[in-house]
């Protein structure tokens, strides 16, 4: 299935539906179209919209795609809460199966102009990888799998333990760093 789903599943209503209530509301109200003009703008019924804007229906997330679409906005700009100054720290449950560990969350999210590569890193224990700076507008987006990654920059130093994550802009030399005794190992993607 791939509903957000609501009574379905045992487990606490995800903030994702009341974030995305609140934001598609507040969104179509700035563009000045009605109910009726959005639902059509993204082929979804007025009624399921309606639902949506109300947090009580179950809404896909093709649905929310082709809402941002019809809006003109990010995909994380209708799921994040609204008071997040900016993507780099979403952290929102966007999808739960009928089993609560089927779940997807969207993390955080930079603006690409060009590509976007994904890395699978590991760092023995006592071992670092120096990075020289990127160009402006390039960001690191990492996720540790396993064991504690330390990121040194000359703004300060970062500790990320295994499901935790961080994304920065990384037009500034940084240094990945395993300070622990066991393998780290964490996913990379690099955006520009």
């Amino acid at each position: 299935m791939s509903n957000i789903l609501h009574s379905q599943v045992e487990v606490p209503r995800p903030d994702v539906l009341s974030h995305v209530a609140g934001n598609i509301r507040r969104l179509r109200a700035a563009k000045g179209l009605s109910q009726d003009a959005l639902a059509s703008a993204a082929g979804v019924s007025r009624r399921m919209l309606v639902g949506i804007e109300s947090g009580e229906a179950n809404v896909s997330l093709s649905t929310l795609d082709r809402l941002a679409q019809a809006l003109d906005v990010s995909f994380s700009h209708v799921v994040r809460a609204p008071d997040m100054p900016d993507n780099s720290r979403i952290d929102t449950l966007a999808w739960q199966g009928e089993d609560a560990h089927s779940r997807a969350t969207l993390l955080g999210t930079v603006p690409a102009a060009r590509e976007a590569e994904l890395w699978t890193w590991s760092l023995a224990p006592g071992d670092r990888y120096p990075a020289e700076a990127d160009a402006a507008n390039w960001h690191e987006m990492l996720y540790v799998v396993e064991g504690v990654l330390t990121v040194e920059m000359d703004v300060g130093t970062h500790t990320i333990a295994a499901g935790d994550f961080l994304i920065f802009s990384s037009d500034r030399p940084y240094v990945f760093v395993n300070r622990g005794t066991d393998l780290l190992r964490f996913v990379r993607n690099v955006v520009f």
